[in-house]
């Protein structure tokens, strides 16, 4: 099967889900594509291979090679899910301490995202972490607050939202309008789970409709609303 590729990221870690084959060809010329791409901004490389059906020594090379250069520049590159036959080939190869392996993607991510860097500059603003499925109303919401003093954690992806709410300390947590698919309560319902003591806030089912200057004076109000309860 032809190599499929699907991306993300979330905080300062860059997941790639790879299905099909990892062998020489357009397979690893697509991979190595992504790969230099993302290793502009990010040094933390999740692979998720548990859908990857066969992996070539041009494919093992390929990610070595690019390991080797994050290790350098202090990041790493963990593989998630591995199926027998890659868990078998890397013990074969004896790269399984060099490219460490864990069961699950999420435990992988936490692995990174457990263990942060301790110099960054620490923040003081408001934190808050937002959830919705569209990246544009994510960007919207996190460009107002951010120039209002917040500090601002987002995601698409609600998996991701709760392994953000288990390493990172928040003062609100905020959703969407929610679709079909996922309601804002379900959301809600299951990151106070996991938070149950973080002020939560939930944006209007016609938020996404309103006009830009609107939809900004409702989002501000919603945080002057909650500090004056």
């Amino acid at each position: 099967m032809s190599l499929v590729l699907t991306s993300r990221h979330l905080g300062n870690v860059y997941i790639i889900h790879c299905k099909g084959r990892i062998a020489m060809g357009d397979e690893i010329k697509a991979l190595e594509a992504e790969l230099r791409f993302c290793t502009r901004e990010f040094a933390r490389l999740v692979l998720n291979v548990a859908e990857v059906d066969r992996l070539d020594s041009m494919g093992i090379g390929l990610i070595v090679r690019f390991a080797t250069s994050l290790h350098k520049a202090g990041g790493d590159i963990r593989l998630a899910s591995p199926p027998p036959f890659m868990v078998t080939l890397l013990n074969l190869a004896n790269l399984s301490k060099f490219l460490r392996v864990f069961d699950t993607e999420e435990v992988a991510i936490l692995s990174f995202l457990e263990h942060q860097p301790t110099n960054k500059i620490e923040k003081h603003g408001t934190r808050v972490l937002f959830f919705d499925q569209s990246p544009d109303l994510c960007a919207f919401v996190r460009a107002v607050l951010t120039q209002h003093g917040f500090e601002v954690k987002w995601t698409c992806n609600f998996g991701d939202a709760k392994i953000l709410l288990r390493v990172e300390a928040v003062d609100y947590i905020l959703v969407g309008p929610g679709t079909p698919q996922l309601s804002s309560e379900t959301v809600l319902r299951g990151l106070r789970a996991i938070a149950p003591r973080t002020a939560s806030l939930q944006l209007p089912h016609d938020f996404k409709l309103q006009d830009a200057h609107v939809a900004t004076e409702a989002l501000l109000g919603l945080f002057k609303s909650a500090d004056t309860q």
